[in-house]
């Protein structure tokens, strides 16, 4: 069925969504157990008794996790309870060896908060956030066999249960209505806040093209004055924030359409596929009944201090977008180009750059054009490109010095990039310093002024901007080594126009 216009869903139906967002904390160790939470480890190298729920094999609750758990929920203008507990969510399914996972359900350890996302237009819009509950990862499924990656296509799938255990931490939200026709870009936005805030407290590394942090959108329809919300599906795992932007717009267009034709919407998970930016069933959804919550019996409670609470308050470190705000400020930068940066990722990057002694006109330009460039042909992050922010900053300090041009200077990068060593390092080694040598420089000159004597003529007439031409010359003969203010001063000398 042809999913209907998006301006046609406006007319009729008003969406309401819900995300469930689960942060993998970077931890050192499990949540109930001692093995190593490393990313990229061999498969089923980091296991034990605990993690893979063999008999006998007792939890215990990680102290780093709960201190976390308190600080996202703080952060997110969150109650914190004074007592919450462990549940048991039972439920089959092979990445979860245990056959139930240790969760929280009637007492989340933070609920009733809020988080106020800024949108494209500057516009804020305050998302209710439900709770933030702790529980422990599952184990990856690994689909072989087809063309993505993901289960559609998949002849047979592989488990590796290193993940099972990690600490996770869910966030979900209240229905988000009032959106209307913004809803998929709320989404986007809530998602992207939360990612920023998560990184601030420096509790995750976020990374959703690794799933540390991963968005679950709940997206329903309901006639435009009706008060009962519509029958939900909800498009699993969706991996970066462009994504959930479509897929709620999606799914939004295809509910319209199914509604539109009489049908009726199942409540089911859904698979979104990123080639074509669309959804696919999954399998019905389940409800809180089907997963039998039970108190775990082999965990104590959470009991967090008072005072403890107030000691976590204080750690909060300020919030992004009030942070992003002062150094917009303090650069004096209009915001579309603090959205380039944003977007880019390279806003922690910049400021390292600055603190390292960098002009911030400098840094800006380093990373968010020459160095995100060099990211995007690789196809990699810019924080994972083999370059520091005080080698950017001392390419700086040799451009600003006069011992590189620009383009030199991006020569030099190349070569940092490259693994050749530090800028000062490169630099000599490739022979890019600019060169002051007048005798070098005057040979230069008079082989320029001699191959190009209607140039000459041209500015001992007095048109002095014609030696531009024969500066060109000189700067292509040295490679572009020269010193073009010298060269410039040398030419006009030998002009007889000084």
């Amino acid at each position: 069925m042809e999913p209907l216009e998006y301006d046609e869903v406006l007319e009729i139906y008003e969406p309401v969504l819900g995300m469930e967002v689960h942060v993998e904390l970077h931890t050192a160790t499990k949540m109930f157990c001692p093995c190593p939470t490393t990313f990229g480890a061999e498969p089923n190298t980091q296991v034990c008794p605990v993690c893979l729920g063999l008999p006998g094999a007792l939890p215990v609750v990680n102290k780093a996790a709960v201190e976390s758990a308190i600080r996202i929920g703080l952060a997110l203008n969150c109650s914190i309870a004074p007592w919450s507990q462990f549940a048991r969510k039972n439920y089959f399914y092979p990445d979860q060896p245990k056959n139930y996972q240790i969760s929280q359900y009637e007492e989340p350890i933070a609920s009733d908060g809020y988080l106020d996302v800024v949108l494209d237009d500057g516009e804020t819009f305050r998302v209710g956030v439900e709770r933030a509950h702790m529980e422990e990862d599952t184990g990856k499924l690994l689909h072989v066999g087809g063309a993505t990656g993901r289960i559609e296509g998949a002849t047979h799938s592989l488990l590796d249960y290193n993940r099972a255990g990690v600490p996770l931490i869910e966030i979900v939200s209240k229905p988000i209505e009032g959106a209307g026709a913004r809803a998929p870009e709320v989404a986007r936005a809530y998602v992207g806040a939360l990612r920023d805030l998560l990184k601030a407290l420096d509790v995750s590394d976020v990374r959703m093209d690794q799933g540390s942090l991963r968005c679950d959108a709940n997206v329903s329809l309901k006639p435009i004055g009706a008060k009962e919300f519509g029958t939900r599906t909800e498009t699993k795992n969706v991996n970066s924030l462009k994504s959930v932007e479509v897929a709620v717009r999606y799914e939004m267009r295809r509910q319209a359409a199914v509604l539109q034709a009489g049908g009726e919407i199942i409540l089911e998970t859904r698979h979104f596929q990123e080639a074509g930016g669309t959804t696919s069933a999954g399998r019905p959804k389940e409800t809180a009944d089907d997963y039998r919550y039970f108190p775990d019996p082999d965990l104590q409670p959470v009991e967090p201090a008072a005072e403890w609470i107030e000691e976590l308050r204080g750690t909060l470190p300020e919030l992004p977008w009030i942070r992003r705000a002062r150094i917009q400020a303090d650069w004096g930068v209009s915001a579309e180009v603090m959205r380039d940066i944003i977007n880019a990722g390279a806003l922690d990057l910049i400021i390292a750059t600055v603190d390292a002694g960098a002009p911030a006109e400098a840094a800006r330009s380093w990373w968010v054009s020459y160095l995100t460039q060099k990211a995007n042909v690789e196809g990699v992050g810019l924080e994972e490109l083999p370059i520091t922010p005080a080698h950017v900053a001392a390419v700086a300090e040799l451009v600003s010095s006069g011992k590189l041009t620009n383009k030199l200077a991006r020569e030099v990068v190349d070569g940092v990039l490259a693994g050749e060593g530090d800028p000062e390092t490169v630099m000599k080694s490739r022979g890019l310093e600019i060169v002051r040598d007048d005798s070098v420089l005057q040979k230069a000159v008079d082989d320029a002024i001699a191959a190009n004597p209607g140039i000459v003529e041209k500015i001992r007439s007095g048109k002095v901007q014609a030696a531009g031409a024969i500066v060109g010359a000189v700067m292509k003969a040295t490679k572009g080594q020269a010193d073009p203010a010298r060269v410039k001063e040398l030419v006009i000398e030998a002009c007889g126009q000084s």
